[in-house]
């Protein structure tokens, strides 16, 4: 309870500070100001502040309450980890639970403060100076946010830093309505977070041409074109994983993901990149002055687009934070467009596809590999932990030619845990498995020409009926997505449907995607395609990559989700247009074990045969004897046994 104690005098302390400012409320998001999904320690503040570590989430403090917002991937997380602190959850994306701002409204409008003055406000701290983050210098005035506050309004806080330009405008509007005026300001953990991470200075790498498949040249000279459509003369670019696709640059400064901290300012004359100059080796330096990139210090970016002298620059409003463009001279015209590179890196080349076939070979030898200790170790009676069977994966990946790292945090959920669908197991949750129910296991690596995702659900002794129809209704959704046919530029909403239909017939339901991009040895999660229940335009193109996997979840039981990495690749031409299908990737046994074969059609059954059939042949070569009897599944019905 240690930690949970910390929290309280970190809420304790922020209160005193916004009071000291003039402020009712702070604003948390989970996001840094290249606005990622996986951030650097160093802007953390969400996790500092409420001690909740999942990567979405939103944490809220007022003079007398704290709430954290969070969606139904960490329902059952965020309530363990706030237990005991401030922070009440509240369950994103549910009807009966309020938005920010009208929570803000009930407890502020109501609060004792509404009717105290200055003596606990300070002495005329509303308008509080905009703070530019370390090490980016200070912008000159507030006006420059075109914010007009009134002395008397009831004043929420945030970072512009790490709030893009479209949630800014988002919650400007929504709590004007209820009566409340936001405040762009200072970081409050600049000055509370004890030890606070600095801003990470690991070595930059240059990704190989081979494994890149195009010249940072040519994607400059695509980007710049596409710039000129929309007339622009320039962007910034400041999402991580798009300044290494650009760049054909690789790092180490988030977690699981091989990006680096910098922006890009691009025109039509010049490519800068603002970066800490410790970054960058001779060998990078050299690459870079071979492919006339100029390079400035990461702090510089204020300098630069305080002096830009285009007459217009594009930001894409949900990806740029908000000071970018307050920084501009009012000159300069802003044009907001969605990010021109994310749909360029979501379109895979034939080197990368190449990186990824060869990339998906090796995690599934690594994988059966796996499947066989761990039979092995349930037959021995040596049940390993959750906790076991992450580092025994991991170290069977890291045996793997280019291998680099893990995609993501290896989920590893025994029976209840299984039903927690972002569990990290640690050393206070970490259960030893048993030789019954269900693991799921959700994991991935990071090699040099691919990332890997892909989760499997593993029968390890006898079954209850409600695990083995689940298991059979999940296996059933993931078929019959994998198996779509579809015109060339259906998104991803219009399929999303296929993978739930078993289970709605169950009036069983998830909340989260069906499906999610992945990087060429870049992030795991990546856009601006997916599957999804609310509506997503983004069109499925041949190259792009993209993840199938159903789940089903019973808090306090068990939880199943089947998942492959798919690609997007060309079915047939007729003369009502072009029509798509979904390859799989991944390459690993699914465990027939659970299935209720009465429940499968003749063509998922011919699917699964189909699959099973072709990772024996893409993974034997690679395997000994015993590990090869492992990939022929126990057997299944043969098309039209089952009825």
């Amino acid at each position: 309870m240690a930690e949970k104690r910390e929290i309280t005098e970190r809420v304790r302390a922020l209160r005193t500070y916004m009071k000291e400012k003039g402020l009712q409320a702070f604003i948390f998001p989970s996001t840094d100001p290249h606005c990622g999904e996986y951030v650097p320690e160093h802007w953390m503040t969400r996790q500092w502040i409420s001690g909740f570590d999942g990567s979405a989430g939103t944490a809220v403090v007022t003079l007398e309450d704290a709430a954290l917002w969070t969606d139904s991937r960490y329902f059952l997380a965020a309530a363990d980890q706030l237990d005991g602190t401030p922070f009440c959850l509240m369950k994103d994306g549910l009807e009966e639970t309020p938005s920010i701002s009208q929570w803000l409204s009930d407890g502020i409008q109501n609060s004792k403060f509404i009717n105290s003055k200055s003596e606990e406000q300070g002495t005329n701290n509303s308008q509080l100076p905009l703070r530019s983050r370390v090490p980016l210098a200070t912008p000159s005035a507030f006006s420059t946010f075109n914010f007009q506050l009134k002395e008397e309004s009831l004043k929420v806080g945030i970072d512009g830093w790490v709030n893009t330009i479209a949630n800014v405008r988002g919650l400007k509007d929504e709590l004007e309505k209820v009566g409340l005026q936001l405040c762009l300001g200072d970081d409050p953990a600049d000055e509370l977070w004890v030890n606070r991470p600095s801003i990470p200075a690991n070595p930059i790498e240059i990704q190989p041409l081979e494994y890149a498949g195009e010249t940072c040249e040519s994607k400059i000279a695509r980007l710049r074109e596409a710039l000129q459509k929309e007339g622009a003369k320039g962007t910034v670019v400041s999402q991580l994983d798009e300044i290494a696709w650009l760049l054909n640059l690789r790092g180490t400064d988030v977690h699981c993901n091989p990006v680096f901290v910098a922006y890009v300012l691009l025109t039509q004359s010049e490519v800068t990149l603002f970066t800490n100059p410790e970054k960058i080796t001779t060998e990078v330096a050299a690459y870079l002055k071979e492919n006339n990139i100029k390079t400035l210090p990461y702090s510089s970016l204020t300098e630069a687009l305080e002096a830009y002298k285009g007459e217009t620059l594009l930001l894409a409003p949900n990806s740029s934070n908000w000071n970018l463009q307050s920084l501009l001279p009012e000159t300069c015209k802003v044009i907001e467009h969605n990010s021109l590179i994310a749909p360029m890196k979501a379109i895979k080349n034939e080197a990368e596809i190449k990186g990824f076939r060869n990339a998906m070979i090796r995690d599934g030898v690594a994988m059966v590999k796996f499947l066989c200790w761990l039979k092995q170790a349930m037959k021995s009676g040596n049940y390993p932990t959750e906790i076991d069977v992450d580092h025994k994966l991991t170290a069977l990946r890291a045996e793997q030619p280019l291998f680099r790292d893990i995609s993501f945090d290896t989920i590893a959920g025994y029976g209840p845990h299984g039903a927690i669908v972002h569990y990290e197991a640690t050393p206070e949750t970490d259960i030893k498995l048993e030789p019954k129910g269900l693991l799921l296991l959700d994991s991935g690596a990071q090699y040099q020409d691919g990332t890997t995702d892909i989760t499997r659900t593993i029968a390890l002794g006898p079954l209850t009926e409600s695990e083995k129809r689940d298991y059979t209704l999940v296996l059933k959704g993931h078929i019959r997505l994998a198996m779509a046919k579809f015109p060339k530029g259906t998104c991803g909403t219009q399929l999303d449907v296929l993978a739930r239909y078993a289970m709605w017939q169950d009036g069983i339901n998830y909340l989260h995607g069906t499906g999610h991009g992945v990087g060429s040895y870049l992030n795991v999660h990546e856009g601006p395609h997916q599957f999804r229940m609310n509506y997503m335009p983004a069109p499925l193109l041949p190259g792009m990559t993209v993840t199938v996997e159903p789940g089903i979840y019973r808090a306090g039981e068990h939880g199943a989700r089947t998942e492959n990495t798919m690609l997007i690749t060309e079915y047939k031409k007729t003369e009502f247009g072009e029509f798509l299908q979904l390859e799989p990737l991944t390459l690993c046994p699914i465990d027939t074990t659970p299935i209720i074969w009465e429940m499968m059609l003749p063509d998922e059954i011919a699917y699964l045969n189909a699959y099973h059939k072709r990772v024996y042949e893409e993974l034997s070569p690679y395997l000994n004897e015993e590990e090869k009897k492992s990939l022929t599944p126990n057997p299944s019905p043969r098309r039209g046994e089952i009825s």
